[in-house]
């Protein structure tokens, strides 16, 4: 094998391993973040019910009152569990599909502009709660998440 390539073979695992040593950092910051904004507007809902339910009954969403409660409950429960990593994958998939049936409801025309209009798509205000759920849904919490010390428990 040429010297050259060689080289460019290790540089290439050295910086391989240099940026997967990143991965959990950048897992935590996306957690921490994003499941603050999911409590946030979780709060927001249950201290807003009327409103929420209105703007629901807009949309006609069937059980308004009720569907703004339980989108409340999921969006500030599921954020303080999505910031601390516990049942990450489990959390994401409901904050994930709570985010598509946002984009469908609220703003069909972004959602189903995906491919045709992508600016649409990520300028929509469900846009980056929807993506972040979705990389922890796929990736996982990484290993500064409570998820992590049960698997290492589990494990021994």
């Amino acid at each position: 094998m040429p010297p050259a390539i060689h080289l460019v073979r290790k540089a290439h695992g050295g910086l391989s391993k240099a940026f997967d040593l990143l991965q959990s950092p950048l897992l935590l910051a996306v957690r921490l973040y994003w499941g603050w904004q999911f409590a946030q507007t979780g709060w927001g809902k249950l201290h807003n019910l009327g409103h929420v339910a209105q703007f629901f009954a807009s949309l006609n969403l069937p059980a308004p009152h009720a569907t703004a409660l339980f989108i409340g409950l999921v969006e500030f429960v599921g954020g303080i569990l999505f910031a601390l990593g516990f049942g990450a994958r489990l959390v994401s998939l409901v904050l994930f599909i709570n985010m598509t049936v946002a984009y469908w409801t609220a703003d069909r025309q972004a959602f189903t502009g995906i491919l045709s209009a992508p600016d649409k798509f990520y300028a929509a205000d469900p846009y980056t709660f929807w993506f972040a759920a979705l990389l922890i849904l796929i990736f996982g919490p990484g290993a500064f998440a409570v998820d992590w010390f049960f698997t290492r428990r589990n494990q021994r």
